[in-house]
């Protein structure tokens, strides 16, 4: 049997298999960030369909850290019961699930959050609105939100947390010297600009104690203009890797990052999947934890590669699981083709629009 189907762990958490659902934003929560019916059916037809761990998309752990419409909230315990039915239904059907805690910090909408989004840096040309530079209190009360939403998300169910670290929502601005030019404890050094990660994942550690599994995402490069370097990314993992941070997921490329994004177009041949590879070894290099990878892989034989190699401990995909949710049962059951998905990312704008799914599936079942 194909290491892709044997069972394993993370942490405390046990894991049917090597497949991860990676964050993916589905815009089906209500206008206050509460788990619906449509987003339960999602998550639990993921766990049917084989995924061993199912992270949900970005969940906001304060109002004014809302990025989209229909994002799912978790920065109040009247969200916990909608939160609980989700975990219970992915439990259900015998699978495992995480919630992505977030701050989207300059990405927030203004029009969602109702004032200027806060920012780590406030400096001519990052903006043509208003936009409020955070200060020192400011982060410990966002350090403070972090770690009471998994206070909420171990309450609700879930099988551990992973805080979000990548494509340019809060935490990962300060890692980035594209936006993080403070002369403070949170600006200078790669160290220095991961502070507020370290102290995310103490807190947060703090709130759930040693068992729960607490999991990390974070750019290994962010392919902008004095971006964030692979290694600074290295310099700024290192803390989190010695204080016991359980997996990190590695991806990278921001919103404008153009064909450089998190999620490239036009992965159609397999010389074009698992475009962290490189990152991932340079960390497997330096690190001995596990590696969740993400970035365009869509082929068996490519996810079966990584693993046999040891580049990376768990495959993760994001668009592949929106057109085929049994994409993991189809591959264990012995037909290996690629994924269905084209990577057209036609799929993100329907997001925005009521909820996720693959346009071109839709049209072919509709023809």
């Amino acid at each position: 049997m194909s290491k892709l189907f044997k069972s394993s762990n993370i942490g405390s958490m046990a894991l049917a298999n090597h497949f991860v659902r990676s964050a993916t934003m589905e815009g089906m929560a209500s206008p206050g960030g509460a788990v619906t019916l449509k987003l339960i059916e999602t998550m639990a037809a993921l766990a049917e369909g084989g995924v061993g761990l199912i992270i949900t998309g970005h969940a906001y752990v304060r109002t004014d850290g809302q990025a989209n419409p229909g994002q799912i909230g978790i920065y109040s315990d009247d969200l916990l019961d909608g939160l609980r039915k989700l975990t219970s239904s992915v439990h259900e059907k015998g699978g495992k699930i995480v919630v992505q805690l977030s701050h989207a910090g300059r990405y927030a909408t203004e029009e969602l959050i109702g004032q200027p989004p806060l920012v780590v840096s406030d400096f001519e040309g990052l903006a043509q609105s208003p936009r409020r530079q955070l200060t020192i209190q400011d982060i410990g009360e966002i350090v403070s939100a972090f770690a009471d939403a998994s206070r909420r998300a171990r309450l609700a169910g879930f099988d551990g947390v992973q805080i979000h670290g990548a494509h340019g929502y809060l935490l990962s601005q300060f890692l980035s010297p594209a936006f993080n030019r403070r002369q403070d404890a949170y600006g200078g050094d790669a160290v220095n600009r991961a502070r507020i990660h370290l102290e995310v994942y103490r807190a947060v550690r703090e709130t759930v104690g040693k068992g729960y599994p607490v999991l990390i995402k974070m750019n290994s490069r962010d392919f902008v203009e004095n971006g964030l370097e692979l290694a600074d990314f290295l310099r700024g993992v290192g803390p989190l890797v010695h204080e016991g941070i359980d997996a990190v997921e590695m991806s990278g490329g921001m919103q404008t990052s153009g064909k450089l994004s998190p999620s490239r177009p036009g992965i159609s041949t397999e010389d074009k999947e698992a475009y962290f590879r490189e990152e991932a070894l340079a960390f497997k290099k330096q690190y001995d934890v596990p590696v969740i990878l993400v970035g365009g892989i869509r082929s068996f034989t490519v996810a079966e590669g990584l693993i046999e190699e040891g580049t990376a401990d768990y495959i993760s995909m994001s668009r592949p699981f929106i057109r085929e949710p049994g994409l993991v049962n189809r591959w264990k059951s012995g037909d290996r083709s690629r994924a269905t998905c084209i990577s057209d990312n036609r799929c993100f704008l329907a997001a925005r629009e009521g909820g996720i799914y693959c346009v071109v599936d839709k049209k072919e079942k509709t023809a």
